[in-house]
């Protein structure tokens, strides 16, 4: 059976080409950007890849325009900033060898990076994520950001690492922090989520707090207590945000 790999990029450069060598063995590459100014849609070229260019709906509904390109029966989704590790790829081609697979979709462990080190803790590790599915068993949410893709019927479970460069540097995680946090906000906005200034604090702490002493950012290092605070900043802002939208009602 064959394989489509889908990515959606924008201003992707830096990253695309290391993770289009860890998929150039599929049969299918699809890319969805929205409007780089880089040399991303370039150097997916250079690869084969199908490259289409579409506005910036969120990240749920442009990986669902990205899954509309597929062709093959199985899908493997991917983002810019990770790789498919050997053992990984040799665990999906068996998958594809297997045509009598009761399985719809695999989960693959993730290990991901913050600013240079692979997080083994702090609620990062083991990280199980279904990316590797059937294309008529499954589509994502349409949710603007931390999107969740839907599958119906059975999953199992893939050897090998998807290695995940989450942040290269401090300034990096800032401008995430703040990206992710508008736009977390603007999705409980339209869900009609309350907000006050005393729950963003105290959510905020709570984050740190989970994330640093109950999921053991600690084994972690220094980076641990820095993914801690900046988990915590990513909270208090998300609801702070979304206080000040309730407020323009």
């Amino acid at each position: 059976m064959k394989l489509s790999v889908i990515i959606i990029t924008k201003n992707e450069a830096a990253n695309i080409r290391a993770c289009l060598e860890s998929v150039a063995w599929a049969d299918e590459i699809i890319v969805v950007d929205s409007g780089s100014s880089d040399a991303t849609a370039e150097i997916c070229g250079e690869f084969g890849a199908q490259v289409h260019n579409h506005d910036w709906p969120g990240f749920g509904k442009q990986k669902n325009r990205a899954l509309g390109y597929a062709t093959n029966e199985w899908v493997f989704s991917i983002d810019a900033d990770e790789r498919v590790t050997p053992g990984l790829r040799a665990a999906i081609e068996s998958v594809l060898r297997n045509e009598g697979d009761a399985c719809v979709g695999y989960r693959v462990s993730r290990l991901s990076s913050y600013c240079g080190r692979f997080m083994r803790h702090s609620g990062w590790h083991p990280d199980y994520i279904v990316r590797l599915f059937r294309r008529e068993a499954a589509h994502f949410s349409d949710d603007l950001v931390h999107e969740r893709l839907l599958i119906e019927g059975e999953t199992g479970q893939l050897d090998g690492e998807l290695l995940h460069y989450a942040f290269d540097n401090f300034e990096e995680v800032l401008h995430k922090v703040d990206h992710y946090s508008s736009a977390g906000a603007a999705m409980l906005h339209r869900r009609g989520r309350p907000a006050s200034l005393p729950g963003a604090v105290l959510r905020g702490l709570w984050s740190f707090l989970r994330t640093y002493v109950l999921r053991g950012g600690f084994l972690d290092g220094r980076e641990g207590f820095m993914l801690a605070v900046s988990n915590a900043e990513g909270t208090y802002y998300r609801y702070l945000k979304l206080m000040l939208l309730n407020e323009k009602k």
